[in-house]
């Protein structure tokens, strides 16, 4: 969810600054130092930046009481003390999937959603269709948690949306597939995924050394961090496979200032009674986005964890204007296929 630091102008402070290109003429006794600096920051840069391991497989599933028993509170990764089905149901493929963005809001809309009775995920990624698939379906459907008739089974993985295979693979589990697209201001979305890999890797360039080629040269689309913002481009991929009705498209931004009326739009999206109300969420001024009034199975409020609402590091105005720039035409396509406007320019 959103920092709370700023954006705007002034140096970027605290962001670590790469070795110039004349550092080794400066040291000529040691011309490997910067090199072999350099080769270890960014070698953790990508470490930081991998998908985690597939998670492993359940057991073998436990034949059902003969009589319902309650949901019971498991903890699981990124999601302790929720509740999972357990007891009678069986494992299903999910119905629906939140296949983006990283960044982007994801993780609050899947906790909030699973304040519904009839809403069932696995709180960890599975990143099944981009970075497990040879497992199979079979591996899959085990990672899902047991659901009744009319309950629904979710996941979430936020590279799903930016993975050229994942469309096709979800496509042949199921074409009916519902998705679930969480974007936010591309500019600040960057900025959130830079701070996130600078929290783990600190000796990091600057943020404006790894958007642009050259200091305020090209825009640096192999970058991971800008690439995800050109939601027009994986959008289009997307839609070779789904019409856009099977996409809802949820404003970060909102699920900020009115958290309970977009997962209002969510719960109509999927079919299910609006039980997740205003009534569930409070504002936390510190961490700057809305948390839980009260946590499923507890009797106290809960945020998400410290990762979530980090404050971002200073960014020069400069380098702001011009990615809002570079944005611009993306953005404006991205409203034209998806109709809606989500007033970033």
């Amino acid at each position: 969810m959103a920092g709370s630091g700023g954006v705007g102008g002034g140096a970027g402070g605290g962001q670590g600054a790469g070795a110039g290109p004349g550092a080794a003429l400066r040291a000529p006794r040691a011309p490997r130092a910067p090199l072999v600096l350099a080769a270890l920051v960014l070698g953790a840069y990508c470490l930081c930046t991998l998908p985690s391991r597939c998670p492993p497989a359940a057991r073998a599933p436990v034949p059902a009481p003969a009589r319902a028993e309650p949901l019971r509170a498991v903890g699981s990764p990124g999601a302790p003390g929720l509740p999972v089905a357990s007891g009678p149901g069986r494992r299903r493929f999910p119905q629906a999937l939140i296949v983006g963005v990283k960044k982007g809001g994801t993780r609050a809309l899947l906790e909030f959603l699973r304040l519904h009775p009839d809403v069932r995920a696995i709180g960890s990624e599975p990143h099944f269709f981009d970075r497990c698939y040879e497992r199979g379906l079979a591996w899959y459907r085990s990672l899902m948690p047991r659901t009744l008739d009319g309950q629904i089974t979710m996941e979430k993985t936020p590279s799903y949306f930016v993975t050229r295979e994942a469309p096709g693979r979800i496509h042949g589990m199921s074409p009916d597939t519902k998705l679930i697209v969480v974007v936010r201001n591309p500019v600040t979305r960057a900025i959130s995924d830079y701070a996130q890999t600078l929290s783990k890797t600190p000796g990091l360039p600057s943020f404006r050394a790894l958007a642009f080629r050259h200091g305020l040269g090209p825009v640096d689309t192999a970058w991971s961090a800008v690439r995800i913002g050109l939601y027009a481009q994986h959008l289009d991929n997307w839609l070779r496979f789904f019409p856009l009705s099977r996409f809802l498209f949820v404003s970060g931004e909102r699920l900020v200032s009115d958290p309970a009326g977009e997962v209002g739009r969510v719960q109509d999206f999927l079919g299910l009674k609006r039980v997740v109300t205003d009534k569930h969420f409070y504002f936390n001024a510190t961490k700057g986005f809305p948390c839980l009034k009260k946590a499923q199975g507890s009797s106290n409020p809960r945020c998400l964890g410290k990762s979530k609402g980090r404050p971002h590091p200073r960014v020069p105005a400069a380098v702001v204007q011009r990615l809002r720039d570079f944005y611009r035409p993306f953005n404006r396509k991205f409203y034209q296929m998806t109709g809606q406007d989500f007033g970033w320019d």
